[in-house]
C-alpha cells in the first residue's frame, strides 16, 4: 500500500518534470503535433512511457512490488508499441505500421491458456482496436490523458479485486504518469501525447483489462471491457458512422470526433474534457461494479444505451471545423524545420 502511494507520487512528479524538460528536444527534432495551428511538442508521450516503465521496473527489481507472471512481458510489449508510435511521430510512418506492431505485441501477451485460441484471437483484435481508439482520442487538449487516468484506475480496481497486485501497481503508476502529463496538456496545451503516448497507454490498458478478465465468461467479459472503455468505443463508433456512408477513409485525422462535435455545439475546451471525463468515469464505475458482482449485466446495457444515444445524436452535428483551417505547422515549427534543413546541408 505504502509503495503504491510512493510509486504513484514519484511517477506524477517525474512526468510533470520530464514533460517540460523534453519540450525543447522535441522541438529540435521536429516532433510536433501537426494537427494544431501552433507548435505543440510531443514530449508527453515519451515521458508517460518512460516514467511508467522505469517506476514499475524499479519496484519489481527491488522486490518491493513484484509485477508477477506476464506483467513484465506486457510492459515490454507496450514499450515496443510506444517506440513504434515515437517513430510515427518523428518520421510520419504509415498508419498501419504501428497497428501491425500492436497486433504482434498483443499476440504475445494474451493468456491463451485462460482464453482459449478463439477467445485469444478476439482478445488480440480488442487490444488493437482499443489501442487505435486511444490514438483517436488524442484530438483535444486533455482528453486522452483524462480518459486514460480514469480507465487506468478502473482496470486497476478490477485487478485488485482479482488479487492481481502487479497489474494494479502498473496501472496506478500509468495513471499517475498521465496525471503528471496533464499538467502540461490542459487547454491550452504546451505538450501532447502523440502516437507514442496514446498508443502506449491504449495498449497497456487494453492488454491489462484482457488479462484481468481472462477466464471469465465471454459475454459478461465483453460487457465489462466495453464499459471500461465506453468513451473510446463511442468515439470510434461516431467516426465510423460519419465516414462510412460518405465513403471517406476510416483512418486519419478529421474534425468529426466527439470533442470536435461537442465544440461545434458551443462547449468550451475545458467543458468538453470534463464532460467526456465524467462519461468515462460513469462507464468505469459500472464496469468495476459488474466485474466485482456488485451490479448485474443489465447495468452494462445502460452504458451501451447511453453511448448509442449520444453517438446517434452527435452524428447529426455538422463536422465543419470549429477552428480556422489547420496548418501543417505554425511559424515556430516552420522555423525549427528550416533550421534543421540548414544544419543537414
Amino acid at each position: 500500500m505504502l509503495y503504491g502511494i510512493a510509486a504513484a507520487t514519484t511517477a506524477l512528479l517525474l512526468a510533470a518534470l520530464l514533460t517540460e524538460l523534453l519540450r525543447f528536444p522535441a522541438l529540435r527534432l521536429g516532433a510536433l503535433d501537426r494537427r494544431r495551428r501552433r507548435a505543440v511538442p510531443l514530449s508527453g508521450g515519451v515521458t508517460v512511457a518512460l516514467v511508467t516503465g522505469l517506476v514499475a521496473a524499479a519496484g519489481d527489481a527491488a522486490g518491493i512490488a513484484p509485477l508477477g507472471t506476464g506483467v513484465g512481458r506486457l510492459l515490454v510489449a507496450g514499450a515496443c508499441v510506444g517506440a513504434l508510435g515515437l517513430a510515427a511521430d518523428v518520421w510520419r510512418l504509415r498508419w498501419w505500421i504501428p497497428l501491425a506492431g500492436a497486433a504482434v505485441a498483443a499476440a504475445t501477451v494474451v493468456p491463451y491458456e485462460r482464453t482459449g485460441v478463439p477467445g485469444g484471437l478476439l482478445a488480440v483484435g480488442w487490444i488493437v482496436g482499443l489501442t487505435a481508439a486511444f490514438r483517436g482520442l488524442d484530438h483535444a487538449d486533455g482528453l486522452a490523458g483524462t480518459v486514460g487516468v480514469v480507465t487506468a484506475f478502473g482496470v486497476a480496481a478490477c485487478a485488485a479485486a482479482e488479487l492481481r497486485d502487479g497489474i494494479a501497481v502498473l496501472l496506478s503508476v500509468l495513471a499517475a504518469a498521465l496525471a503528471g502529463f496533464l499538467v502540461h496538456n490542459w487547454h491550452p496545451a504546451r505538450a501532447a501525447l502523440g502516437a507514442c503516448g496514446s498508443l502506449f497507454a491504449g495498449f497497456v490498458l487494453a492488454a491489462a483489462a484482457v488479462s484481468v478478465r481472462a477466464g471469465h465468461a465471454a459475454g459478461p467479459s465483453a460487457g465489462v471491457l466495453f464499459a471500461l472503455a465506453s468513451v473510446a468505443c463511442a468515439d470510434v463508433a461516431l467516426v465510423v458512422l460519419a465516414r462510412w456512408p460518405a465513403r471517406r477513409p476510416l483512418v486519419g485525422g478529421g474534425p468529426d470526433h466527439l470533442g470536435h462535435r461537442l465544440r461545434r455545439l458551443g462547449l468550451a475546451p475545458h467543458a468538453v474534457t470534463v464532460l467526456l471525463g465524467a462519461g468515462a468515469l460513469g462507464g468505469v464505475l459500472v464496469g468495476v461494479c459488474a466485474h466485482t458482482g456488485w451490479a448485474s449485466g443489465g447495468a452494462v446495457l445502460w452504458v451501451a444505451g447511453v453511448a448509442a444515444v449520444a453517438v446517434l445524436a452527435l452524428v447529426r452535428v455538422s463536422v465543419t471545423p470549429v477552428f480556422p483551417p489547420r496548418q501543417r505547422c505554425s511559424t515556430a515549427s516552420a522555423q525549427v524545420s528550416e533550421r534543421l534543413r540548414v544544419r543537414n546541408r
